[in-house]
């Protein structure tokens, strides 16, 4: 096991900041910061995602450290999802499902640069999408990935990097090589112009691939 990543926890309630603590004290690979010491991962626990949130959140984002950030929110839409990606968040748990495992391994995906996500927000996202692609599109029952360049392997290989699975792990779920996985996010980012994984996962859901 190497360094703990040292997290901060910041929330508007007390109360969800106390057991966000608690929470990630029984994360063995993280470490709460003490005053004066810079987090490498800000887990920000809300009731929603407002105005009021996603300018805590840019606020954050934009200390001296820039550190990345995990938003856990009680209620979280597509469209709430959309702003706190864009906002800077790396990744996006409801606050009922952010038990021990998840919340850890969200906190070290942010930790790498990666970015999570609820698998069923992606499928919403996804649906909405190709329900604009179809309403909009010249042909009707065209596919929306087709029709931005991705492939159904390039898809899924996205989605599992959007839940914050590592390539070996990807590579085990879709029966692909490691290296397999590599190169097909390589691609996505050079295709697009992208700087990594999770700036790839961002791009596809602002553009409603994702």
């Amino acid at each position: 096991m190497g360094v703990p990543v040292p997290v901060d926890v910041v929330a508007f309630d007390p109360v969800l900041e106390a057991g966000t603590k608690s929470t990630l004290f029984a994360c063995p690979e993280v470490s709460l910061t003490v005053p004066g010491e810079a987090a490498r991962v800000v887990v920000m626990t809300v009731d929603q995602v407002g105005r009021p949130e996603l300018d805590v959140l840019r606020t954050v984002r934009d200390t001296p450290a820039r550190p990345d950030v995990v938003l856990v929110a009680g209620e979280l839409a597509p469209d709430g999802a959309l702003h706190a990606i864009a906002a800077g968040a790396r990744g996006l748990l409801r606050r009922r499902e952010a038990d021990v495992t998840r919340l850890s391994r969200a906190v070290l995906a942010a930790s790498r640069g990666d970015c999570t996500l609820p698998p069923d927000l992606l499928d919403r996202l996804l649906e909405r999408s190709g329900a604009g692609g179809r309403a909009g599109g010249s042909d009707g029952g065209a596919d929306p990935w087709a029709a931005a360049g991705l492939s159904d392997r390039e898809r899924s290989v996205l989605r599992l990097v959007a839940d914050g699975h590592e390539t070996n792990e990807i590579a085990k779920q879709l029966c692909y090589s490691p290296r397999t996985v590599t190169s097909v996010v390589h691609d996505i980012t050079q295709r697009f112009r992208l700087r990594n994984r999770a700036h790839a996962v961002a791009y596809a859901m602002r553009v409603g691939l994702l």
